[in-house]
Formats: C-alpha cells, structure tokens, sequence
C-alpha cells in the first residue's frame, strides 16, 4: 500500500480510520528506512510483522516473483514446492554470481540487497562485541572449517611458495582437516602445561618459523574458543610474531564472537601485530541452523579477495537466518545474550566445582579459558597413546585421568529458562 492507494481507500472506508491504518504503515516503513540508510542492527528489536513485511518486499524485488514474469535461462528460481518457497520466503535465486559471492544478480535484487545488508549488519555486531577496528565481513554458506580452507586457498595466490601452515595444537579435526583439504602441510606445535592451562609456546612456534623458513610457511593458524585445559592462544605474541616475520596470520574464532575475552585478544592483536582473517560459526555465536560462518577481518581489499575465490553463487540461508535473528534481538538483545553468557559461566563453574568437591575431584583452574570447563575425574582408568587420524609425530599428552569438559555458550538459560 502507498500513499496513492491510501487515498483511494479513503473513497470506500472512513478516512480517519485509513488515516491510523497509513500511520501503522509508516511505522513499520521508518524502521526498514533506518536499516537502509544505516546499515546497522537496530537497537530494539524489530516484531515479526516489521520482519516479514520487509523480507516480502524483498521478495517481490527478485524477477521469480515478477507478476507475469516466464523466465527462460537456465537458473530462474523455480521450486516445486510451495512449501519450499513459503520456508525461504520466496527468495529462491540465492546469493552472488558465477565469480563472487558478494556480487549483485540482475534477476534478483531483493536477495542480493538481503546479502549486502546482512553483511553490514553482522559487521556492526562484530564491532558491538569487542573488534572495533574490523574493516570488513561477508557470511558465507560454509561451516567453519571449510571456511577456513577459503581463506588457506586466498592466501596460495599470495605466497606461491607457502606449503606449511604453523598451528599451535587443538584437538579439532575440521580445523585441522581444513588445512589438509587445501592441500597445505600443518605444522603441529604442542602447547605447553602452565598451571592446569596447556598453553601456545611461542618459543618452538618460532623456532618452526626459523627452522622451515618465512617464505615457505603460508600462515600461522591460532585459535581463540577451545576446550578447556586449552586456553586460547597468546594472539598477541602470535600476531607480533607474525608481523617481525611477514607471515600472514588467519584465527579460529568459532564460537568466539560471544566471548568479551576472545574478541579482546583479536582486537588487540590486530593492534600490536597481524591478523589477516578471523573465522567465526553463525550457529555457536548467534543461535541459528548450522550451515553457514563469517569471515572478517582488518584489510577490506583482502576480505574481498576471499569473497571472490568462492566458485559460483551460494545459498541464502545462512544470511537469511542471522539477518531475521538480529533484527529479532536488535543490538540490545543481542547484548544482554552476553551479558548473561558470563553470569552463567561464573555460575556453571561454581555448581561445577561444587560436584567435585563432592565426589572427591576438582574442577581445573583454566581462568585464561572464557568458555569452556573441565573437571578432573580420578574415577576413571589411566588413557594413553595416539590421537586417531592426527599425523604420527602428533603424541597424545598423557592424562593422568579422564575429563569432563562443560561449554557455556550464549543461549543457555538458567532456571529461568528461555526469555522468548
């Protein structure tokens, strides 16, 4: 409905009662003219009429849902189903084209104006939670761990001559097969025990720098969010290091967005040294299906490089999801998700350390570790050897018992349940 046909209504229902139904209208309209002319998640959320009457609008901006429209190519967003159409809210034809999933389609500029503005959006959350430098991000409908073979496969066309990657230890397999997928060698480090906290030992990480030689490591791969014992890696150090050496540097931060401790330490190292590229999941950070992750990072050129090696157009989904998440939470939201992250941790470790007081164990003392937990079980019996799948120089620390691990993400209510 526009003003023109506002004004027609008036000829058949009382012009003051159209007049509060345009009112109501606007109102809905001045929140998707701020997004627009913005580009930031709105402050309070948004209610799900605003939601899907902007997404409708959208839909109607791609050429499947042109009135009369008989397309003939070989990709004009047909769906069987209607079921299908209703999930996706008619926005079928995806997102990019053949050499960059950042690119505008012609026949769909509702779906390539949804991406732009999600990637503005999730950029300012980025900014929201603790990297206020970051340049530039793109979500991408790829999980984690591929996400970081894209970035690997960006970083080849830079250093022809890379073939190592140095990566401090994590007992991950997609982190580390994402290396190996992209056709590189990883260069295991193992971490050192501090305490309770196996931390990253930048003297050996070093050392491989010297012993293999710059020019033929492509990157250092670290890691921010990890089970505890492990702690997230001194960014800092790593990034310092990288910059003395002029090694890229490319972080892990799957479920790290949520975490103040873990945004802090890309800041800084950002500040102090290098870092290319961080990795982060859309389901571990913002409550959505699994399927899609955001690469950012502080040099827009470089971001989009990544965004251009993504061969052919690419799924809507993932962007589809968080965009409807985010204008669900507003930024508010979205900050008191954080908010009461770290109220439940602080709680889960006291309940956590209680029980193992209880039955005569401990709870490990990892406080470098903003998310996960682990207690000491000396119930169970002694547990030796190697790492199945991992390379043969790659030794399992030997445990002395086994372990409980605990990962509070946002999302986990307490008693009280789910707000929504």
């Amino acid at each position: 409905m526009n003003s023109e046909n506002f004004s027609i209504s008036e000829k058949i229902v009382s012009p003051s009662y159209i007049r509060q139904g345009s009112q109501a209208r606007r109102s809905h309209e001045q929140l998707i003219r701020l997004l627009l002319e913005q580009g930031k998640c709105p402050e309070e959320g948004w209610s799900e009429s605003t939601i899907e009457l902007f997404l409708n609008e959208l839909a109607v901006m791609d050429s499947n849902n042109f009135l009369g429209n008989c397309g003939v190519g070989e990709r004009e967003g047909r769906v069987a189903s209607s079921l299908v159409a209703r999930r996706h809210y008619r926005l079928i034809h995806g997102i990019g084209r053949s050499g960059d999933i950042a690119a505008i389609q012609p026949k769909a500029t509702g779906s390539s104006l949804l991406n732009k503005l999600t990637n503005s959006v999730v950029l300012d959350i980025l900014k929201l939670s603790g990297v206020r430098s970051v340049a530039s991000c793109f979500v991408v409908p790829m999980a984690t761990g591929m996400s970081l073979t894209l970035c690997f496969l960006t970083l080849r066309h830079k250093r022809p001559k890379g073939r190592y990657i140095i990566w401090p230890r994590i007992d991950q397999k997609s982190c580390f097969k994402a290396m190996i997928t992209a056709g590189f060698e990883p260069v295991v480090v193992e971490n050192i025990l501090e305490g309770d906290e196996l931390r990253t030992d930048m003297e050996a990480v070093e050392r491989k720098v010297q012993e293999l030689g710059a020019e033929n490591i492509l990157c250092v791969h670290s890691t921010t969010s990890c089970f505890a014992p492990r702690v997230p890696d001194r960014l800092e150090e790593l990034a310092t290091m990288s910059a003395k050496y002029d090694i890229p540097h490319v972080v892990n931060n799957a479920y790290g967005v949520q975490s103040s401790k873990c945004m802090h330490l890309i800041q800084q190292g950002a500040r102090v040294g290098r870092i290319d590229a961080f990795v982060q999941s859309l389901d571990k950070n913002f409550m959505v299906p699994v399927g899609g992750a955001i690469i950012a990072g502080f040099n827009e050129s470089f971001i989009q490089e990544i965004s251009r090696m993504y061969p052919g157009r690419a799924s809507a989904s993932p962007s589809l999801d968080v965009l409807i998440t985010l204008l669900t939470l507003g930024a508010s939201g979205y900050r008191k998700l954080l908010a009461e992250q770290k109220e439940m941790y602080t709680y889960l470790a006291q309940e956590l350390k209680r029980l193992a007081a209880a039955h005569g164990e401990r709870l490990l003392h990892t406080p470098h570790n903003p998310i996960s937990l682990g207690k000491i079980q000396r119930t169970q019996p002694h547990i030796t050897g190697h790492v199945s799948g991992w390379p043969p120089d790659t030794e399992q620390q030997v445990c002395d018992s086994t372990g409980l691990h605990a990962v509070h993400q946002a999302g986990v209510w307490g008693q009280g349940g789910c707000p929504w």
